[in-house]
């Protein structure tokens, strides 16, 4: 039955739609529990399944509040007499992330939870337990996200030891609410010449702006901060053709665009140096073509997208190595007034 119940919150969790800025996320995992031994378990090896739900922060000390439920799959045996139990754990955690790539991190979770044993039997009883750990997290190109931790939890009963590992799929969901930008500069009657001043021109008073040197041509929200999207797509080996995987990406670019209807998209594609330097322009130039029509085919009228192809001279990474080469074989795209 459990089994069952938790199959169908894995199905249940990848209905929701992955954004690539999102509040919460849902994780069905599974995993394992290597118990004290003085626990009278009759193994103290058991599988575990489960699932958390996670909501997002910014600017606190964590990064994330988790709850969830962790079980055991199976009936776990009493050692020595005719009786098992199930148990569950339900917590809640505070996970804090330390980046390492663009798409690894690691992160450190602290909490608390309750543990229940079905039967009460060998000193096992129902009680709280506090819990650290560690864990690895690598986000995908569609924002969901693969996740694996271990757990050591104390039992405020007897102060019993448990060892939790997990592995578990990050589904995000809920977008973000991002602050509405100035679009045109309000000019209104000021009573001083300090409240008027705007030395950085983003149509934000200095008085107010707290991101006062922002380029002139950047969108900003109502702090005179930059809001910007980028795009960035990587190409196969002599090729122009934009993989599935960017989809996402593009549209979320375009969907920018669109919001924004004074902005223009600027769009720089790029090779590596293998072949001559004539051919690599050319393909360049098929390259930014390509990423246009997948605007175009989004809903962005060209006349908004300002494309160049610049060949092999700009490189970002060195063509020695096949993943520096890999990195330049890229297009790049920028949002500008």
């Amino acid at each position: 039955m459990k089994k069952i119940i938790l199959s169908a919150a894995l199905c249940a969790s990848l209905a929701f739609a992955a954004n690539s800025d999102y509040k919460y996320e849902i994780t069905p995992m599974i995993g394992g529990n290597v118990a004290e031994g003085n626990l009278n378990l009759d193994d103290d090896h058991y599988a575990i399944g489960g699932l958390s739900f996670g909501v997002n922060f910014d600017d606190t000390v964590y990064d994330q509040i988790e709850v969830g439920i962790l079980t055991s799959l199976e009936e776990v045996d009493y050692d020595g007499i005719d009786r098992d139990t199930d148990i569950t754990r339900l917590f809640t955690n505070f996970v804090k992330n330390y980046e390492l790539t663009d798409n690894t991190s690691l992160y450190g979770l602290v909490g608390f939870g309750l543990e229940h044993f079905e039967n009460e039997e060998l000193g096992n009883k129902t009680a709280l337990f506090g819990n650290y750990g560690i864990g690895l997290r690598y986000e995908f190109s569609n924002d969901m996200a693969l996740k694996t931790d271990i757990r050591h939890l104390i039992n405020t009963n007897d102060r019993d030891n448990n060892l939790v590992y997990t592995v578990g799929l990050a589904i995000p969901f809920g977008e973000k609410a991002a602050p509405a930008p100035k679009e045109e500069p309000q000019v209104q009657p000021k009573p001083s010449i300090a409240k008027l001043a705007d030395t950085d021109g983003d149509g934000v008073p200095d008085i107010k702006d707290k991101c006062p040197d922002t380029p002139k041509s950047d969108i900003v929200d109502q702090n005179g901060c930059s809001l910007k999207v980028n795009l960035n797509i990587n190409f196969d080996f002599d090729s122009a053709r934009i993989n599935n995987e960017y989809d996402s990406k593009i549209t979320k670019f375009a969907d920018f665009m669109k919001k924004f209807p004074s902005v223009k998209g600027k769009i720089e594609a790029h090779t590596d140096s293998v072949g001559t330097e004539k051919y690599n322009q050319d393909l360049s130039e098929r390259r930014a073509a390509a990423a246009v029509k997948a605007l175009e085919e989004k809903g962005i009228d060209k006349s908004r997208l300002n494309s160049t192809g610049y060949g092999e001279s700009k490189p970002k990474a060195t063509n020695e190595t096949r993943e520096g080469r890999a990195e330049n074989r890229r297009v790049e795209g920028s949002i500008y007034r």
